[in-house]
C-alpha cells in the first residue's frame, strides 16, 4: 500500500542499509496474529453493533429512537477520538484498544430492554457509554491497522481486519434470518438475538488483552513497529488540531463525509421499507458482498508492480462512479416509496429493485472505509502523525455520522431527505479529494512516509 516495489520498500524501511536483519517470526508476534486479534475485537464490538443496525433501527420497528441514540454515540465519539492520542501517551495502544471495547455491551443491553419491554432510557444511556469508549477504540484500531503491517502488505491486512467487522454483520444477519425466516411483515426482530450479542461483545474486552504491544511485534525483515506518543496530552491535543487544519486533511473531510453519512441512510431505508425477514436477509447478504469488495480493493492497492499513481487514481474513479450510480438509484426508489408506502418482502414484485441498492450501498461503505486508510497512510509523515491522523479520521467520521443519525431521526428526512443529502454530498466531495489523491505517487512511486524516512536516512549519513 505504500506504493513501491518490495525491494524499494525494504530499502526505505532500512535507510541505513543493514541496520535490521531478517528474523524468525513467532506466530504469536506476527503481523497476521495481531491483525486477527484486532479483527476479533472489531467483530465483537463495532461488527456486532453494525449487525444490529443493519437490521434497521437496531432491530426495532421504528428507526427514530435508535437514530437519536446513535447520534449521541457519534457526538461523544468525536470528543473521545480527539483525545485518543493523549490517552495513548499514558496507557499505550493496547490499553486504548482494551478501554475502547467496554461500552458496546451496554449499548446492546439498551436495545434488548427496548425491544422486549419497551424501556427507552437505557437506549440513550447505553449509546452514551458506547460513544465514550468507541471513539478510543476506533482511533486505536485505525492506528494499529496502519502501523503494524509491512508497507507492501498493508492493503491486504487492512482488508483482512475489516473483514472481521463484516463477519459480525454476517453472523448477526444469519442468526436473525434463522429466528425470523417466517416473518414476512413489518415489525421488530426477536429479542433472543440481543442476549447472544451482549455475550459476544463482552468477550471482545478480554480478546483485546491478547494484542501485542508495538515493541513486541515481529516483522520478517526485522524492522520495528513505531507507534508511540512522546508528548504530553495538551501538546498532543494542539498537535492533533494543527494536523486537522492542514490542507491534506481538510480537503478530504467532505469525501470522508459522503462515505460514512450513508450508514444511517441505508440502515433507515432497510427499516422503513422491508419486512423483518427481508431486513435480516439484507444484513446477511450485504455483509458477504462487502467482504468480497473490500478484499478485492485491498488486493488491488497492494499490486506494487503497478505504479502508485495508477492504483490510487483508478480506485478513486471506480469507487466514486459506483457511488454516484447507487445514489441515483436510491433517490429514485425513495421518491416512489414516499408516495406508495410499500413494505417489501422477498416474495413481492419489485423486491429486487428495492433490495439491490441496499446491498450495493453497504459494499460502497466498505470500499470507502478501506480506501480511507490508504489515504491516511499516504499523507502521514511520521509514526506520531499516523496516530493523530487515525484519530482525526475516526473523529471526522463520527461527526458526520452524528449529523446523519440525528437528521435521520426526523421522519421526512429519514424517508426521502437522507438519500438526497448524501447524493449532493457525494457530488461536492469529488474535486477536493481529487486534489489530494492526484499527487499520490508523484515522487518515484513512493508514499509520503517513505520519502520522509529516506530523508531522515540521508540526514543521518551526512552526520
Amino acid at each position: 500500500m505504500a506504493g513501491v516495489t518490495q525491494g524499494k520498500e525494504t530499502a526505505s524501511e532500512t535507510p541505513l542499509g543493514d541496520e535490521h536483519k531478517p528474523v524468525h517470526v513467532k506466530w504469536y508476534r506476527s503481523v497476521f496474529y495481531n491483525a486477527t486479534i484486532l479483527g476479533l475485537c472489531s467483530f465483537a464490538a463495532p461488527g456486532l453493533w453494525g449487525a444490529m443496525n443493519s437490521l434497521g433501527a437496531g432491530g426495532g420497528q421504528s428507526p427514530y429512537l435508535v437514530n437519536t441514540g446513535n447520534a449521541l454515540t457519534f457526538c461523544l465519539m468525536v470528543i473521545s477520538c480527539w483525545l485518543t492520542s493523549g490517552i495513548i501517551r499514558y496507557i499505550g495502544i493496547k490499553g486504548a484498544l482494551f478501554v475502547g471495547t467496554i461500552g458496546y455491551a451496554p449499548y446492546s443491553a439498551g436495545l434488548y430492554l427496548n425491544n422486549r419491554y419497551g424501556v427507552e432510557w437505557l437506549v440513550i444511556v447505553g449509546a452514551a457509554f458506547c460513544g465514550i469508549s468507541a471513539g478510543v477504540f476506533w482511533a486505536a484500531e485505525a492506528a494499529i491497522a496502519i502501523a503494524y503491517p509491512e508497507p507492501h502488505n498493508r492493503g491486504r491486512m487492512v482488508a483482512y481486519w475489516l473483514t472481521w467487522t463484516r463477519i459480525g454483520q454476517i453472523l448477526g444477519g444469519a442468526i436473525n434470518l434463522g429466528l425470523n425466516a417466517d416473518r414476512n411483515e413489518a415489525g421488530k426482530v426477536s429479542y433472543t438475538v440481543y442476549i447472544i450479542f451482549i455475550a459476544l461483545q463482552a468477550s471482545g474486552t478480554l480478546v483485546a488483552l491478547l494484542l501485542n504491544r508495538p515493541s513486541q511485534v515481529q516483522r520478517p525483515n526485522g524492522t520495528p513497529v513505531e507507534l508511540t506518543i512522546f508528548d504530553n496530552p495538551w501538546q498532543e491535543i494542539k498537535a492533533t488540531t494543527r494536523t486537522f487544519l492542514t490542507k491534506k486533511f481538510l480537503f478530504i473531510v467532505l469525501w470522508i463525509g459522503q462515505g460514512v453519512y450513508s450508514e444511517a441512510v441505508f440502515f433507515t431505508y432497510n427499516a422503513l421499507w422491508f419486512s423483518v425477514r427481508a431486513r435480516a436477509l439484507g444484513s446477511f447478504l450485504s455483509g458477504i458482498v462487502a467482504v468480497i469488495c473490500g478484499n478485492l480493493l485491498g488486493l488491488w492497492l497492494d499490486q506494487h508492480h503497478i505504479p502508485l499513481r495508477k492504483r490510487s487514481r483508478s480506485a478513486f474513479a471506480v469507487i466514486m462512479t459506483l457511488q454516484g450510480a447507487w445514489w441515483l438509484w436510491l433517490a429514485i426508489n425513495v421518491t416512489e416509496f414516499r408516495r406508495t408506502q410499500p413494505i417489501f418482502d422477498w416474495s413481492d414484485p419489485g423486491f429486487g429493485k428495492a433490495f439491490g441498492v441496499f446491498v450495493f450501498l453497504v459494499s460502497g461503505f466498505q470500499l470507502n472505509y478501506n480506501f480511507s486508510y490508504f489515504i491516511i497512510d499516504q499523507i502521514s509523515s511520521s509514526p506520531q502523525e499516523t496516530i493523530r491522523l487515525a484519530a482525526l479520521l475516526r473523529g471526522t467520521e463520527s461527526a458526520w455520522q452524528a449529523v446523519s443519525y440525528g437528521l435521520n431521526a426526523v421522519p421526512i428526512i429519514a424517508s426521502v431527505g437522507g438519500p438526497y443529502i448524501n447524493f449532493g454530498l457525494w457530488g461536492i466531495s469529488i474535486i477536493p479529494a481529487w486534489l489530494i489523491i492526484k499527487d499520490f505517487g508523484a515522487s518515484d512511486g513512493k508514499s509520503d512516509v517513505e520519502n520522509h524516512v529516506e530523508e531522515q536516512g540521508e540526514e543521518l549519513r551526512k552526520d
